[in-house]
């Protein structure tokens, strides 16, 4: 398993480099722009040529943008539709000059209307996202913590999408900490199984292509998207050392999202290394 952080890149495309490397990450996530703006700038292709250089240097790959915040596919607004995927359409021509293999994305809330007409508009965005997409970029969908009219939290509706597009790019990632709050007990080998025979059967296995590996404080079923840190929540280590030995996981990447500064960032990781060596971690 490929294993990193979302690193920030405002401070320069070598430092965030440097960050994952002091840190022995082999994966890394990233915002291409800024994730609270609808704003598009032109693409630095020198830039993230060399960016895409030093990871390879630093054995730093697969990695992945993470869409901004704002995207939301399956809106009732056809004006906020389409600021969603002008902001898509960018970050995977980001990925295509910067070799990034993975574009993350939310699918956004229906809002007021019936679930079917919303799917109907979701499913019309990924296409038109996907049509012309380059070969080696994938564009990936992240489930939700299902809450109200969220798009994408269960593997039912996500395997929906992956089966009404038909595209071979269309890939999933599954967020441990949304999975929780969206009901899946991910807490035990017993559940970890239930919940990769679920994937597979309304997905499959070879469509998931990354984890966000953070626990959560929120009550199972609770609905709410709160990252806490590894070991230290509810899924605890015995649900992550489940995923991780799970076949299904195997050869994926797996990026954290949990809270904090490079203090946290450093004992997170320790933890999850702690969980893939098979040792024991005790809880701070």
């Amino acid at each position: 398993m490929r294993i990193g952080f979302h690193v920030r890149v405002g401070g320069g495309y070598d430092a965030a480099v440097a960050y994952a490397t002091k840190h022995g990450c082999t994966s890394l996530q990233f915002f291409s722009g800024n994730p609270k703006t609808y704003r598009v700038g032109a693409i630095d292709t020198p830039a993230l040529q060399k960016f895409a250089a030093a990871r390879t240097a630093a054995g730093i790959g697969p990695v992945a943008i993470h869409t901004s915040y704002l995207i939301n596919l399956a809106s009732e607004d056809p004006k906020t539709v389409f600021n969603s995927l002008r902001l898509l359409k960018n970050d995977l021509a980001v990925a295509a000059v910067g070799d990034v293999a993975y574009v993350n994305t939310h699918l956004g809330s229906y809002g007021t209307r019936e679930r079917s007409a919303g799917f109907a508009t979701v499913v019309a965005a990924l296409e038109e996202a996907l049509d012309g997409v380059a070969p080696q970029v994938s564009l990936v969908m992240e489930n939700s913590a299902g809450a109200g009219q969220l798009c994408g939290g269960t593997m039912e509706e996500l395997g929906a999408c992956v089966r009404t597009i038909g595209h071979p790019n269309l890939r999933v990632c599954i967020d441990t900490a949304h999975s929780w709050a969206a009901g899946y007990a991910i807490d035990t080998p017993d559940g970890v199984a239930r919940f990769f025979d679920l994937i597979d059967r309304e997905i499959g296995l070879e469509r998931v292509v990354m984890f966000h590996f953070n626990d959560t404080q929120i009550a199972l079923g609770g609905h709410r998207d709160r990252h806490w840190h590894i070991g230290e929540g509810l899924i605890g280590i015995a649900g992550f050392r489940a995923i991780v030995e799970h076949p299904g996981a195997r050869g994926k990447v797996a990026i954290l999202e949990t809270p904090g500064e490079e203090d946290d960032d450093a004992r997170n990781i320790a933890a999850l290394r702690g969980v893939l060596d098979g040792a024991p971690v005790a809880a701070a």
